[in-house]
C-alpha cells in the first residue's frame, strides 16, 4: 500500500512543516497504515483508530519532545509511534526484539513516560511540569488520559494536587481527556466547538480575570458572578468538577475534527497554569467493523481488514479464562452468596456470561483495583462470598488493601488471578511474575497453582469453600487440553500429589509447568510432584521427597526470588534437611514481550530447558549425563 504523505514524516518536526490543509489527508493515510499494520501483527486497534487526529494535532501544536506528552493508557499510542520515527518498525510490534505496544522511555525520546498500567499520566505530567518550573525551562507537559483511565482514583488524586499552588507556583500543564464513551458526553456540534475555542482564547481569559479583579472589591457581586459563571457553563459543558480542582475546563470538542483541535490546542499552549481539555473520540473511528464492535477489535490477532474477524474453522482449546468464567456461573448457581467483582476487565476475565445471567451479583468497579479489594472486603463482612477476578499484574496496585483490609481481617474471598506467569505480547508491564512472592508472605492468604484446566476448576471450587482469602493463579491462554469434569470436587487443602515415580532427582512443579517437567523427567527418570499449593505448602511431601532423593528441583512460572522454590527451601531448613535444591523460575530481571512459548524456552522453563538445567547442576555429581554426552 502507498502512503505518499505519511512516508515524508520521519519525525514531528516534518509534521510541523506541513501546511495545515494537508493534515486531513495525513490523517486518512495514518489511519489506513494503523489498520493495515495491526492486521499484520495483532495488537490494540479500536483505541488507536480513535486517536489519529488527536495525535496529529498534539505533535503539530506542541514542540515535542521538548514539550512532554504522556499517553494514558499507553496502548493508544500506535499513531504516536508511527509519527515519531518508528513507522518502519511497526511490523515488529509486540514481537520479541521488536517495539513495545506501550510507550517506553528506552525506545524513543518521544516516549516520555511508560504508561502500560493506567491512570498515571496526570501524576507524571505534573511532576514534569513542576520540574520545568524549578529548572527554569519553558516547556509544557500534556497528559492524554482516556480509554477508561479516568475511572481510577489515582487520576483524581493527581488532579487534586495539580490544581493547587506549589512552592514553584502553579503547574503549566494540560490534561486532555480522550473521552471515547459517547454516553457520558453531550452531543458534539457547532455550539460546543465555538464555546471551546472561545473559552480557550486570550479574550475570554482576560475578560474573566479582569472581571474577577473588579468584582473582588464587592464580595457579594463577586460570589454572584462566580456562581453564575459555573451554572452557565454547567448547562452546556460538564466541566464544573474540573474547575473545582483548580483547572480551567475547555470542551467538549470533536476529537476527529482537526479544525477544532488545532486552534484550541494553540490557544491552550499559550496559556499558563493547569488546563483541562475534554475531547470526544470514537473507538474504531474510520473502520466500520471496529466502530460497530470496538470491544471485539480492542486487541485482535492477525486478520484481513477487508473481511474482518473470522471465527477459526476448528474451535480452539478451552482457555483458563473460559474455565474460570464457566466455574463462576456454575458456582453462582449453587451458592446464592457468591458475588463477582472486576476492575474493568469483564471480557478479559471471562465474565460476560456471568454478567448476563447474574446482573445483580456482578460489579464492575472501573479501573480501581484498590477499591475493588476493599469493596470485596465490605461484602465479605456481611456474609457474602466475593470472587475478585483480577489480572496478576493489576493486583500489585491493591497490595495495601489486600494486606490491611482483607488478610488482616481474614475475610473469605477468592482472588482469581488471570495472566499469571508469561503473558507474551504485552511484555514486562503485564507479566504475572511477582504474585507468588508477594502473596505467600502475607498471613492468612493461601496461594493455589493449578496444573491444567480441570484442576483449575476444582481448585477454584476448593478456594471458594475456605474461610479466608485464597488466590488461584492461572496463565493466559489454554493448557494441555485436559477433559474438564462438570462435577466440582474439593481438593485436599494443602496437599500435593506425586505424578511420576523416578529416582535420585525429584522435580516439584507449581502450576502448568508440571507438563514440561514430566517430559524432562521421562528423559532423566526423575520423580515429579504436582504441588498444587504454594501456601500452605505440602511440607510433609517435600520432606518425604527430600529424604528419598539426592536433590530437589522446583519449577514455577514466576520470579524465583521469594517464590515457591524459596518456600521449599524454607521447609527443608525447618525440617533440618540439607538436600540440594535447584530453583527454576524467572531471573532477577523483567521479562520482555514476545511469543509465550519462545519466552519460556529463553527462560529455560520448557522441557528442554528444565532437563538442561538439571544436567548442568547435578549431571556429573549424580551421573545423570545422557550417554551421548559422555562420548
Amino acid at each position: 500500500m502507498n502512503y505518499p504523505l505519511l512516508e515524508t514524516i520521519q519525525s514531528p518536526a516534518d509534521l510541523r512543516r506541513l501546511p495545515r490543509t494537508e493534515l486531513k489527508r495525513l490523517a486518512t493515510e495514518l489511519r489506513e497504515f494503523v489498520l493495515h499494520s495491526v492486521s499484520q501483527t495483532g495488537g490494540h486497534l479500536s483505541s488507536n483508530l480513535g486517536t489519529v487526529e488527536l495525535t496529529i494535532a498534539l505533535h503539530y501544536v506542541f514542540n515535542t519532545p521538548e514539550d512532554r506528552l504522556v499517553w494514558d493508557v499507553g496502548h493508544q499510542t500506535y499513531p504516536h509511534k508511527i509519527l515519531t520515527g518508528r513507522r518502519d518498525r511497526m511490523h515488529t510490534l509486540r514481537q520479541f526484539g521488536g517495539i513495545s505496544g506501550f510507550p517506553r522511555r528506552d525506545e524513543s525520546p518521544y516516549d516520555t513516560f511508560g504508561t502500560a498500567h493506567s491512570s498515571t499520566s496526570i501524576s507524571a505530567a505534573l511532576g514534569m511540569a513542576l520540574a520545568a518550573k524549578q529548572k527554569g525551562e519553558d516547556r509544557r507537559a500534556v497528559a492524554i488520559i482516556g480509554d477508561g483511565a479516568m475511572t481510577a482514583g489515582m487520576a483524581f488524586e493527581a488532579l487534586n494536587n495539580a490544581g493547587v499552588q506549589h512552592a514553584v507556583g502553579l503547574a503549566d500543564m494540560l490534561v486532555v481527556l480522550n473521552d471515547n464513551d459517547m454516553s457520558i458526553s453531550p452531543p458534539v456540534g457547532a455550539l460546543n466547538k465555538y464555546l471551546a475555542r472561545l473559552m480557550s482564547g486570550s479574550f475570554y481569559a482576560a475578560a474573566r480575570e479582569g472581571a474577577k479583579a473588579v468584582l473582588k472589591n464587592a464580595p457579594p457581586l463577586f460570589e454572584l458572578a462566580r456562581r453564575f459563571e459555573e451554572h452557565a457553563k454547567g448547562m452546556v459543558v460538564p466541566g464544573t468538577i474540573f474547575e473545582e480542582f483548580g483547572f480551567t475546563y475547555v470542551g467538549p470538542i470533536d476529537g476527529h475534527d482537526l479544525d477544532a483541535l488545532i486552534p484550541t490546542l494553540e490557544n491552550l499552549r499559550a496559556r499558563k497554569g493547569p488546563h483541562f481539555l475534554h475531547v470526544v473520540t470514537k473507538k474504531g473511528y474510520g473502520y466500520k467493523l471496529a466502530e460497530a464492535d470496538p470491544i471485539a477489535y480492542h486487541g485482535p490477532g492477525k486478520f484481513d481488514p477487508a473481511q474482518g474477524l473470522v471465527k477459526p474453522a476448528t474451535p480452539p482449546k478451552t482457555t483458563f479464562t473460559q474455565v474460570f468464567g464457566q466455574w463462576l456461573c456454575d458456582m453462582a448457581e449453587a451458592d446464592p452468596k457468591l458475588v463477582a467483582i472486576t476492575p474493568a476487565m469483564r471480557e478479559g476475565s471471562g465474565m460476560v456470561e456471568f454478567h448476563k445471567r447474574f446482573p445483580t451479583r456482578y460489579h464492575d468497579v472501573g479501573i480501581a483495583e484498590q477499591h475493588a479489594l476493599t469493596f470485596a472486603a465490605g461484602l465479605a463482612c456481611e456474609g457474602l462470598k466475593p470472587v475478585v477476578a483480577i489480572y496478576s499484574t493489576f493486583l500489585q496496585r491493591a497490595y495495601d488493601q489486600l494486606i490491611h483490609d482483607v488478610a488482616l481481617q481474614k475475610l473469605p474471598m477468592v482472588l482469581a488471578l488471570d495472566r499469571a506467569g508469561v503473558v507474551g505480547a504485552d511484555g514486562a508491564t503485564h507479566m504475572g511474575a511477582f504474585d507468588i512472592a508477594f502473596l505467600r508472605c502475607i498471613p492468612n492468604v493461601s496461594v493455589l497453582t493449578p496444573a491444567d484446566e480441570n484442576e483449575c476448576r476444582q481448585l477454584l471450587y476448593t478456594a471458594h469453600l475456605q474461610d479466608h482469602p485464597v488466590a488461584v493463579r492461572y496463565p493466559r491462554g489454554a493448557g494441555v487440553g485436559t477433559e474438564i469434569q462438570k462435577e466440582m470436587t474439593a481438593v485436599p487443602f494443602g496437599k500435593g500429589e506425586v505424578r511420576r515415580r523416578g529416582q535420585r532427582i525429584a522435580i516439584l512443579a507449581f502450576g502448568t509447568l508440571l507438563y514440561p517437567a514430566l517430559q524432562a523427567a521421562d528423559k532423566l527418570d526423575a520423580t515429579v510432584a504436582n504441588m498444587r499449593f504454594v501456601k500452605p505448602l505440602d511440607a510433609a511431601l517435600v520432606e518425604e521427597l527430600a529424604r528419598s532423593h539426592d536433590a530437589l528441583v522446583t519449577v514455577e512460572e514466576g520470579c524465583a526470588m521469594g517464590g515457591a522454590g524459596s518456600a521449599v527451601a524454607e521447609a527443608l531448613h525447618a525440617a533440618g534437611l540439607q538436600t540440594p535444591v535447584l530453583m527454576l523460575g524467572f531471573k532477577d530481571e523483567f521479562v520482555e514481550h514476545g511469543d509465550p512459548a519462545k519466552l519460556l524456552a529463553l527462560l529455560g522453563l520448557d522441557a528442554e530447558g528444565i532437563e538442561r538445567s538439571i544436567l548442568q547442576r547435578f549431571g556429573a555429581k549424580l551421573e545423570l549425563v545422557k550417554p551421548a554426552a559422555n562420548q
